[in-house]
């Protein structure tokens, strides 16, 4: 092409991304290698294997395990933990979004100071912050004497659904605020003051700007707090007094009382496929958004 003809030369294309060495993740997959792949691969041979007699284990490749699964006592197990940590995880967000709005929107200093409130439980054993709540509300203790006093004499939370509701979200609630806060405070809220001001009502200008704007973190948050509510054992068998067995629950036993270790790990490997149907949903949901806002 001559210089006459008028066209431009074409140009080069550069990269400015940077590039790293492989050998970088190298710590990073040993790691997931030694604490994650080689204990779930333990457990994959234990719930392919058979018990024989009390304690003993035949390794072998059965699938028994996971047909005495569907049995109706152990199906209701799963949809009983299921069903709890998704209420759980609804009360966390019903209570957690507001707070952290309340905390990125209206709190014009002291926001470290909140934070710092958020995460003090988690400074404290998660077991002691739930034999808190047993002391709480045992039926001699101060809440429910007051409650009484207050006219509610048949109120009787401890070694009911309600007390593991409350202990679920008391102590998930800082997973559910942290990354909702970190997308509130990262937002521009402009975006709402402009919407305001072309007649939108608060309620409108939050569900049209505001929600689709904290979303990720809102799906984080949620992912957090309900993906470890699935596998609780302590707050079920404090304040629930075993009356509401988890999935968490039964493994323990299996392991520890019946000394059923295949049908305990096939107990773990079904959950786990649950949980990464979740996941496999909410990737498939992240990737569709990407490619929309790309």
């Amino acid at each position: 092409m001559t210089p006459e003809s008028g066209a431009a030369p074409p140009r080069r294309g550069r990269s400015f991304a940077p590039r790293y060495p492989g050998w970088l993740a190298l710590p990073v997959l040993v790691y997931d290698a030694i604490f994650f792949l080689a204990p779930l691969a333990i457990l994959v041979v234990f719930s392919l294997a058979n018990t024989v007699g009390f304690g003993q284990v035949s390794y072998a490749l059965s699938a028994v395990n996971f047909r005495e699964l569907w049995d109706p006592l152990y199906l209701d197990i799963f949809k009983t933990t299921l069903t709890m940590a998704a209420l759980g995880t609804v009360l966390t967000l019903l209570v957690g979004y507001p707070m952290a709005y309340w905390m990125a929107r209206c709190l014009s200093g002291g926001k470290s100071l909140a934070l710092i409130l958020v995460i003090i439980p988690f400074l404290t054993s998660f077991l002691i912050r739930t034999y808190a709540w047993f002391i709480i509300l045992d039926p001699q203790g101060f809440l429910v004497s007051f409650v009484h006093d207050l006219g509610f004499g048949g109120w009787r939370p401890l070694y009911t659904t309600q007390a593991i509701g409350i202990g679920l979200v008391y102590n998930y609630m800082p997973l559910l605020i942290l990354p909702v806060y970190a997308s509130l405070e990262r937002m521009d809220w402009s975006l709402v003051d402009a919407a305001l001001d072309l007649g939108s009502s608060p309620f409108r200008a939050f569900r049209q700007v505001t929600l689709p704007l904290t979303l990720p973190g809102l799906v984080t948050g949620v992912l957090l707090v309900f993906i470890p509510m699935t596998g609780e054992y302590v707050i079920p068998s404090l304040l629930g007094g075993g009356k509401r067995e988890f999935v968490g629950n039964a493994v323990g036993d299996q392991f520890l009382v019946a000394q059923n270790w295949p049908f305990g790990a096939a107990m773990a490997i079904a959950l786990l496929l649950v949980l990464s149907l979740f996941l496999i949903v909410y990737l498939a949901f992240a990737t569709k958004e990407q490619q929309f806002g790309a």
